[in-house]
């Protein structure tokens, strides 16, 4: 399996994810980059993502959400603070409303995907930072440990076809 490493700290209010990618950093960023690809692995499988907007450009909004086995839908918001193609980007992470509106009632995060070459294969690193130690264990809460590494379990998949 791609996660290797699931670590919340508390004392850093954050969250980090490292995983490995039978892939060339090249590769792994076209999944990023692409929508479609992107929506195959985002969400857990059983809440896959939809990406309505999707830019990895400064200053865009990537709108997406996850839909329940009930069909109950999750918005998310990402504002794109940097990119470095195909090395890494950052981005502000929200829950959102119907209307792509940021819910200020849920943690808002700021993380950063950064894609490392080992030989023919990426290291991945995903780091989230959040306001308050509250806030994440809020995420943590939520699930986003079981969540995230089913979803970037599924990469290697894509990556592959």
């Amino acid at each position: 399996m791609p996660v290797t490493d699931f670590t919340s700290n508390p004392d850093t209010r954050t969250i980090t994810i490292t995983a490995e990618f039978d892939a060339p950093v090249e590769r792994v960023w076209a999944l990023y980059a692409d929508p479609r690809q992107l929506e195959r692995v985002f969400g857990p499988p059983s809440h896959p993502a939809t990406f309505v907007q999707h830019d990895l450009t400064v200053g865009a909004e990537t709108r997406y959400y996850m839909t329940s086995p009930e069909g109950e839908k999750y918005p998310g918001v990402w504002t794109i603070t940097a990119v470095d193609e195909p090395h890494s980007f950052s981005f502000e992470d929200a829950f959102a409303d119907e209307q792509f509106r940021v819910n200020a009632d849920l943690p808002v995060c700021m993380s950063t995907y950064s894609f490392e070459p080992q030989g023919e294969r990426t290291r991945a690193v995903f780091v989230s930072t959040f306001a308050s130690a509250e806030a994440l264990q809020q995420v943590i809460d939520m699930g986003v440990e079981e969540g995230s590494i089913s979803a970037i379990n599924q990469i290697d998949g894509v990556l592959a076809a």
